[in-house]
């Protein structure tokens, strides 16, 4: 059998990630509906409580973009705003973040009604260029925040230009499409 990275990207689409159902043998995994399991008591269960939680179909497709973009792990959320605020959320009061000036609403009040009060700083930069992204660095400066295109003028940022600039600085680059 080939290794899941030898296989083309269709492949790679579809089964990336999967193994067959160890109940059926089913070799593409069922979509799961249910909102809750089954427990023979208050916390023993066999690895679900809630789909809020964890769910089996929700598993799959982590396991299936990791492998699609060649990571060790994916995660899903219910939302985009769910992601970015869970993004944000791994930052500490005092640190900087760079964003760009043409960013969809719903970010932009996120971070200025919401973490800004928990004294995360956001810089809001045009991002065409990526000098100005790299003029706008602080020394607390942890995230560059980049939403291309952009809500709502549709303009492209140069992800790799942005990409090189993070790295340069050990700068966590998280990009929003």
């Amino acid at each position: 059998m080939k290794e899941k990275s030898d296989l083309g990207f269709g492949t790679l689409a579809v089964h990336g990630g999967q193994e067959p159902d160890p109940s059926t043998g089913a070799v593409m995994p069922p979509v799961y509906f249910t909102t809750t399991y089954a427990q023979s008591a208050p916390g023993d269960h066999k690895g679900y409580e809630y789909s809020r939680s964890k769910n089996p179909t929700r598993i799959a497709l982590e396991k299936n973009l990791a492998a699609i973009e060649g990571g060790k792990f994916g995660i899903a959320f219910g939302s985009g705003m769910a992601a970015v605020s869970a993004v944000i959320q791994l930052l500490k009061p005092g640190d900087h973040v760079i964003s760009t000036n043409d960013l969809y609403g719903g970010s932009y009040r996120l971070f200025t009604k919401v973490f800004e009060q928990y004294g995360v700083d956001f810089s809001f930069v045009p991002m065409g260029s990526a000098g100005e992204v790299e003029a706008s660095l602080k020394a607390n400066t942890k995230l560059i925040w980049v939403e291309t295109p952009t809500n709502p003028m549709l303009n492209i940022i140069d992800i790799q230009a942005i990409s090189e600039i993070a790295s340069a600085h050990g700068i966590h680059l998280a990009v929003d499409n």
